[in-house]
């Protein structure tokens, strides 16, 4: 009797043991079915990224989308020495290039594009009415740092605008991205911020006076999204899908972004 006793105790463990090992998931433990998708965004993105996230997990039940965001210079910095990104979506080539020189990407799209604008306090006190006024004498200008992409395609516009030199010898502050420029101008902090369309959101518009720069000036910011190699292949690919499928597109377009580049 005592000898079915343990061999019926070594069969409930052994069942639960291996039922255990069943349930272990990415996150480590819980439904099998369930997936953490992490996706490192530019900053600019925060807002459509934010909603798209969410509207993925509602049409993916199980799937949670966990959102890194910050300037895309950083980010790639993060990607190629942690390692932890299963989808990396930049403002600029320049980043994704260098994820995919040093890491490795797949699945690679372009999924949007922006447009830059020059915003001031609402009461405008430089009286900026143009590109070329960011050159005025005394103007305190705000942009992002070098290498951060709004910061790299400001000055583009500036060299564009040929005031490049009087314009940087305007600067106040470098700041880390755009929601910093969006901040330092809106707290009234400086005079004018060179920064992207889609940053002038509903919210952000009563704070702010923005000013068109010229099309023959501006600059097309074209952004590309990739799986990052060693990350979750098969999910990061089905959130790429989905940002780039009209459900994502539409959701981007109300944040200010504009469509990809035509493909050839």
């Amino acid at each position: 009797m005592r000898r079915c006793s343990l061999v019926l105790l070594c069969v409930v463990f052994t069942t639960a043991a291996c039922s255990s090992s069943s349930s272990s998931t990415k996150s480590g433990g819980g439904d099998p079915a369930v997936t953490t998708i992490t996706v490192f965004a530019a900053s600019s993105l925060t807002g459509g990224f934010t909603r798209i996230g969410k509207d993925f997990e509602a049409a993916h039940p199980g799937t949670t989308v966990s959102l890194n965001l910050g300037p895309s210079d950083g980010l790639a910095g993060q990607i190629e020495s942690e390692g932890t990104a299963d989808v990396f979506a930049s403002a600029s080539a320049t980043w994704m290039d260098d994820v995919r020189e040093k890491v490795g990407v797949s699945e690679e799209t372009q999924f949007a594009t922006n447009q830059l604008v020059i915003i001031t306090p609402p009461d405008n006190p430089s009286n900026i009415g143009s590109i070329d006024d960011l050159a005025g004498d005394g103007v305190q200008l705000v942009l992002a740092a070098p290498g951060v992409p709004v910061g790299d395609y400001a000055r583009e516009a500036l060299k564009s605008a040929g005031i490049a030199s009087a314009a940087e010898a305007n600067v106040v502050s470098n700041e880390q991205d755009d929601a910093a420029l969006v901040a330092k101008i809106a707290g009234d902090e400086a005079d004018a911020a060179i920064v992207y369309l889609s940053d002038v959101t509903s919210t952000v518009a009563p704070t702010v006076k923005s000013i068109p720069i010229p099309k023959a000036d501006n600059v097309i910011a074209v952004y590309p999204i990739a799986v990052v190699q060693g990350g979750d292949a098969s999910g990061g690919a089905r959130f790429i899908d989905y940002v780039a499928g009209p459900e994502g597109q539409a959701t981007l377009k109300t944040f200010g972004f504009l469509p990809p580049p035509a493909t050839p």
